[in-house]
């Protein structure tokens, strides 16, 4: 059985399947010390809370994508945790029976399926379904989440799901996990984007492999190409595994280009930088060939956890990721959270569309004192060596000086305390939205770079959800839309003397540098997995070339005409081959 979906990371996987929340969640009773009995129940209340929470947004989602009247079976979800004899009952069981919270949990969830199942009632018979979905879920938050399980696995695996948080997903444990397939997602989704940091292959928008792969069957994951294969026969296996060796031997061959520069050959030099998400990560992208740091997801320190990470943790974060690097630098991107990254304990109301509400710059100029802790913690780190400060998603000029005039409340703080910083550390702003690539002749006047971040940027300018896989095929880097803003953007910068780096995924792939070089872009910040590829490409290729391969495209129509002629070219045909 064959499955086609997204590419989301490269590389080709064969190995058993582990399909989660298809089998049963295993529930032991276990023993707790009557000191323990109400640390318990809070652990309860919390995780009942967690789940309330991720059932609205469900209901929300669903409603806003397939109907209100299919919804409402969360409605349902929602009262049977906050049905008062489901509260008392769990409580009760704990308290008395001094019994594990999923314990008391699953025992009233099967108790009370079994009295609906006995029911001579069809609607209230199909409610068991529902009640054991619910406890489901329950469990598993109780556990830490859906991936809990991975723990358990004797051997490497290949997780098959409907979807992976961004969160879940950088929490995978790579010792246990091979890969992953998801139903849902887009290429660019931060799921995706994670997969490439961790070099992990992944595919997305498979749309119904849940319903169609069982745990245990062997399958083969082709992340470069998009396909999953289920219980393939003896001729598949054999090809896979004949890819599987030629994509080794390319991997040697990428090996050797670590150490060397990205110049073209005829003496053009492309600065070329990683995209991370937890310092740690630096040391990876700087291994791999990287010249520091041009992306800095700070979002990610502040997820999987129950508070908001101190000014000192911060700090540490970022000069960890700064001695990582030496003696490049770091480009640090303010907080950027909401659209499919989430922080419950800021308590945001929720949003029918966080794409386009309470996130990014929006979201720190709306909490001062969590955007004021972190720029403390960026400016005491830049002491420590060549450290930038970036802002997410900024939409115009007032937003930029509002950000700028809280970074000069805090310095004037920081040098009343006697606190040493940078006091000119270089300040960028993220081209993300039209109006900012618009304005961007306005915008170079009042910072030191520009960063393109070409996933937000496709989905704002083309309006695709760019986690959606039923319309991904909308979303297109070489739209010509797309390739025009770009050009707009540098033509603006460089009247200013003003550098650009694009450190989206369309900086990622060997063509499309080629042709962002062409557009006059200074830089390229991408996953670890992609720079020895994206060198590759660019040390096989002339400056003159890549201007005239941009020069073209931006004369075509149409995506599929710019991509036809970029792989019919020299250039094209020399990069598609072993």
């Amino acid at each position: 059985m064959l499955l086609k979906g997204v590419p989301a990371s490269r590389g080709i996987i064969i190995g058993p399947a582990v399909v989660l929340g298809s089998s049963e969640l295993g529930v032991k009773r276990g023993k707790i010390s009557s000191q323990s009995v109400e640390a318990e129940i809070a652990r309860l209340h919390e995780a009942v809370a967690r789940t309330r929470e991720q059932l609205h947004d469900l209901k929300r989602k669903v409603a806003t994508e397939i109907g209100q009247k299919q919804s409402e079976i969360f409605t349902a979800h929602i009262l049977f945790l906050e049905d008062p004899s489901f509260v008392v009952e769990t409580n009760e069981a704990i308290r008395r029976e001094r019994v594990n919270a999923e314990w008391a949990v699953w025992q009233f969830v099967e108790r009370y399926a079994k009295l609906l199942n006995e029911v001579n009632d069809s609607h209230l018979g199909a409610r068991e379904g529902d009640i054991r979905d619910v406890g489901r879920r329950l469990v598993q938050n109780l556990r830490g989440g859906m991936l809990t399980m991975v723990g358990s696995l004797d051997k490497r695996s290949v997780l098959v799901a409907v979807d992976l948080a961004p969160s879940e997903t950088a929490q995978l444990d790579l010792s246990k996990v091979s890969g992953f397939a998801t139903d849902v997602g887009g290429p660019t989704s931060h799921t995706a984007i994670i997969a490439r940091t961790l070099e992990l292959p992944a595919v997305v928008g498979l749309e119904h492999a849940t319903q169609h792969v069982k745990t245990g069957d062997t399958i083969i994951l082709d992340g470069t190409g998009g396909i999953l294969i289920a219980n393939p026969d003896k001729e598949t296996l054999a090809h896979y595994r004949a890819r599987q060796k030629d994509e080794a031997q390319l991997e040697l061959a990428l090996k050797r280009l670590r150490r060397l520069p990205a110049i073209t050959k005829d003496g053009y030099k492309l600065h070329m930088a990683g995209n991370i998400d937890l310092p740690e990560d630096a040391r990876i992208v700087m291994e791999r060939g990287a010249e520091g740091v041009g992306l800095f997801r700070t979002e990610f320190l502040f997820l999987n956890r129950h508070n908001l990470p101190t000014e000192e943790e911060q700090f540490q974060a970022y000069r960890l990721a700064l001695k990582s690097c030496e003696p490049h630098g770091v480009i640090v991107r303010t907080l950027d959270l909401g659209g499919d990254k989430f922080l419950a304990h800021l308590g945001l109301n929720p949003e029918m569309n966080p794409f386009l509400g309470l996130r990014a710059i929006r979201l720190c100029l709306a909490h001062p004192y969590v955007f004021k802790v972190q720029l403390r913690a960026i400016l005491r780190a830049s002491h420590f060596g060549k450290l930038q400060i970036m802002y997410p998603l900024i939409s115009g000029v007032e937003e930029l000086r509002q950000a700028n005039q809280m970074l000069e409340e805090v310095k004037k703080d920081l040098a009343k305390r006697g606190i040493p910083f940078n006091p000119d550390i270089d300040v960028g702003a993220m081209i993300e939205v039209p109006s900012a690539a618009l304005t961007a002749d306005i915008l170079a006047k009042e910072v030191r770079f520009f960063s393109i971040g070409t996933n937000d940027l496709i989905q704002y300018t083309m309006a695709v959800d760019r986690g959606n896989e039923r319309i991904a095929y909308l979303y297109d880097p070489l739209h010509p839309a797309i390739l025009r803003t770009v050009k707009y953007v540098v033509d603006e910068a460089h009247k200013q003397q003003v550098k650009v780096s694009v450190c989206g995924e369309m900086g990622g792939d060997p063509l499309f540098s080629l042709v962002l070089m062409g557009l006059g872009v200074d830089g390229l910040s991408m996953s670890a997995s992609s720079i020895s590829l994206v060198k590759r490409s660019i040390r096989a290729a002339t400056f003159k070339e890549a201007e005239a391969l941009a020069h073209q495209a931006l004369k075509l129509s149409t995506a599929k005409e710019i991509r036809d002629f970029l792989s019919e070219s020299e250039l094209g045909r020399v990069l598609e081959a072993p």
